[in-house]
């Protein structure tokens, strides 16, 4: 019998696109697009999909070659997190946009919903079966959440956001089944607004998650963050909504610990989930130690097993130089190595 990998690494999903395939000035620029946003890529259409296929098989291996154990393809095809799935499903209008306030305060050009929500086909699919036959690693593929596609949205259809927020769970529900059946090993659902905006998620978002999560077979994840770290540059020591989600169908949950310097007394909160903990700050391009990386892990192990401790960066790598990206990764796994070698 094999035994189980004491603090495993893994990445939240984005690694940073090459600056062939992607104008990176554009992406940094600008908000996160929430409709689609084509002008950013360097590659034209007849060509884009076979160039993103190539960068993420360079993702892939610089990701295996830093040693981190359950890899993503980058998000390498997404111009954003949330933005390729969202703007796939029936029911947003392909012709105009709608309008919504960002989690800054700012109006935002986004999907405008004006009919039923429903997942035409497939999305993600071909992008973890492409990444499950480049890599013998455990893999695990991203989701934008019901909830934050929810307030991502202009809704000209539903009588309320909860109805759109469940509509939106029927989708995600049956592309995460269709994920794991084309061999996810996990499947994270990225629900940053319900940190953004804790009275609607308590209103509606926990059981939107519940619902995106109902009767899926598979290890399932979901990620709160307080914002990329290129726009975020001052984050709060402690999340407004988190151990709500003890309360979820979720088995780990995803945060971010370096750059807000976490109070990680909070994981005591969420005692029966594993907790997929950021030790690696996005904001600083400073490369930490692995002695650094693993300070941090030893502090979270105050509060949490490490039977129950997965090991990441914070969120957006994306937007990192990717030899910032790749020096950080290997000093990662070279702190979690250390804590382990401890361990045992």
């Amino acid at each position: 019998m094999t035994q189980r990998l004491l603090l495993p690494t893994t990445v939240v999903g984005s690694y940073p696109q090459p600056d062939w395939l992607i104008d990176r000035d554009n992406l940094a620029k600008r908000p996160p697009p929430r409709v689609r946003a084509r002008e950013v890529w360097r590659i034209p259409e007849p060509w884009l999909e076979q160039a993103q296929d190539d960068a993420t098989v360079v993702a892939i291996h610089e990701m295996e070659l830093a040693g981190v154990d359950i890899i993503t393809d980058g998000e390498i095809r997404r111009e954003s997190y949330s933005n390729r799935l969202a703007n796939a499903l029936g029911g947003v209008d392909r012709e105009r946009p709608g309008t919504a306030i960002s989690r800054a305060g700012r109006p935002d050009v986004v999907p405008l919903v004006s009919g039923p929500i429903r997942r035409l086909a497939p999305v993600e699919v071909r992008d973890l079966t492409f990444l499950r036959a480049h890599t013998a690693r455990k893999v695990k593929i991203t989701l934008p959440g019901p909830f934050t596609m929810t307030q991502q949205a202009e809704n000209a259809h539903y009588p309320d956001e909860a109805a759109l927020a469940m509509a939106y769970a029927e989708a995600v529900n049956a592309e995460i089944k269709d994920l794991f059946a084309a061999g996810a090993d996990v499947v994270q659902i990225d629900e940053p607004y319900m940190q953004a905006r804790p009275d609607q998620a308590r209103r509606y978002g926990l059981a939107a998650l519940n619902r995106a999560l109902e009767g899926v077979g598979g290890t399932t994840a979901v990620h709160l963050c307080f914002g990329y770290a290129y726009i975020m540059k001052d984050k709060p020591a402690g999340y407004s909504f988190l151990p709500e989600l003890e309360n979820c169908r979720a088995d780990q949950i995803s945060i971010e610990a370096a750059q807000p310097r976490l109070d990680l007394s909070i994981l005591r909160e969420l005692p029966s989930k594993t907790i997929i903990l950021g030790v690696i700050d996005l904001d600083n391009p400073a490369v930490e130690s692995a002695t650094t990386v693993a300070e941090r892990i030893r502090a979270a192990l105050r509060f949490v097993p490490a039977e129950r401790l997965v090991v990441a960066p914070d969120c957006g790598m994306k937007y990192l130089a990717r030899d910032v990206a790749f020096a950080k990764l290997r000093a990662m796994v070279e702190g979690a190595r250390m804590v382990r070698a401890e361990l045992v």
